[in-house]
Parts: C-alpha cells; structure tokens; sequence
C-alpha cells in the first residue's frame, strides 16, 4: 500500500511540471501519514509543510511541530488567527458553521499561494471515509491538486500510519477538524470512525449491513447530500 502510493505522488508531480509538494500539517493522524508519504516520494528538500494555527489547539501546533522533526521536513508557521478575527469584524453574524468553514479557506488560499510562489503541488489529507460522507469543507480543505490517502478509509489510515511509526499519541488522539473548540470529527458525526468504515464499506461493496437502519441510513443521506462536494462545478450546457 505504501510503495503504491509512494509511486504514484512522484507520478502526479512528475506529470504535472511541478517542482515538489506543499501541504498544511495539522497535528492529526491524517497529515502526518500524507507528509511521510510525500517525504518519501519527492524528499525532504522538495517537501513544504505549513503549520496554519486558526484560533487553534495550542496542542495541535506542537503535535504537527513533533511531526516536522520527526521527518525531518521543511516547515513554516502561518498564523492566520488575526487574519479569521479581522474577516468576522466585516461579515454579518452567521452560525458557528459558516465561521468555522472560514478557517480551512483560509489555509487553502494560504497553500495555494505557497504552491504559485514555488511551482509546488497543493497536497491534500482527505481519507475515503471523510470524503465518502462529505466530512469536508468545500473549496477549503477540498480544494487541493492531490488526495493521495482518498482511496483508504480511517482504519486503514490508522494501519499506515503505524507502518511509517507516526508517534502513538498522534495516533491515539482525536479526530478533529478545530473548527470550534472543542469539535471531534465523532461527536459532530454522531458516529465513530469504526462504524462509518463497517457502514461505508458495505454499502460500497453491496453487503448485507450489520448496524441498525437508522445509522445505516444517516450515512447514507450524508452520502447522497455530500455528492456536488466530490463533483466539480455544475455547468449549464448550451451545445
């Protein structure tokens, strides 16, 4: 699994020009196993990673920091929590939702001119299972130029990660977005990454389920609802 994915990053750089890979490290199990692997495809020199602190976890920061070291990779710090408190200043008052989506738009605009500067390709962290249900913010931490973990659902991010040795307590840790204080990606979900996988697993393979038809189909109603977010742009065809 690794070697294949491994080859195919260098193959996604390779054909598309660009001269190496910038990605934002987190502090969570998803990053960590993406920057390993892209430390690996492109190496070190060619590998950027951007701590983006949002208002954010203190802890967060030093778990990606721990990340960096550990591999050895290039890294920089971009602040971006005035910046989110000064664009509220001139928004209307929305839901806790809409402020929270500002913060992965913001770190992709921040990637994106990374990625210009330097002739890199944006990295993104998406698993299977989050993409799946549309566990994502839109043009945020969806909009990127690679998924390189997509096709893998969060048990099998976990396998990995233990594969490439990413510290046990990012693996043990949480899931969480950080959009508000004190979000997991399972408590806003109303379900845990075990049962989505089962639950996602079968219903893409077409197996019998073994949950109760009520989560069954809370997971599929995210699925269908979450289907414009995995596609591009609708156009309105003339010809």
């Amino acid at each position: 699994m690794k070697n294949r994915i491994v080859s195919w990053i260098k193959t996604q750089v390779k054909d598309s020009g660009a001269k190496g890979i910038v990605m934002g490290l987190s502090g969570g199990i998803d990053s960590a196993v993406v920057a390993a692997l892209c430390r690996e495809a492109v190496g070190r020199d060619n590998l950027l990673v951007l701590f983006m602190p949002c208002n954010s976890n203190p802890q967060d920061l030093k778990d990606a920091r721990l990340v960096a070291a550990r591999l050895k990779v290039r890294s920089r710090l971009v602040d971006l929590s005035s910046v989110y408190n000064d664009f509220l200043k001139i928004l209307p008052p929305a839901s806790g939702l809409a402020r929270g989506n500002l913060k992965p738009r913001l770190r992709m605009s921040t990637l994106y001119y990374f990625a210009n500067k330097l002739n890199y390709l944006v990295c993104g962290t998406g698993n299977k299972s989050e993409l799946l249900v549309g566990y994502f913010t839109k043009y945020g931490d969806g909009g990127v130029d690679i998924l390189p973990i997509a096709d893998l659902f969060k048990r099998q991010v976990r396998k990995l990660a233990q594969e490439l040795k990413i510290p046990q307590g990012i693996i043990d840790k949480p899931p969480t977005a950080g959009l508000w204080q004190g979000q997991t990606d399972e408590k806003e979900m109303g379900i845990t990454y075990n049962e989505l996988d089962d639950i996602l697993d079968k219903f893409c393979n077409n197996k019998k389920q073994g949950f109760s038809g009520i989560k069954v189909n809370k997971i599929k109603k995210m699925y269908n609802n979450s289907e414009h977010k995995r596609k591009g742009a609708e156009i309105c065809r003339i010809h």
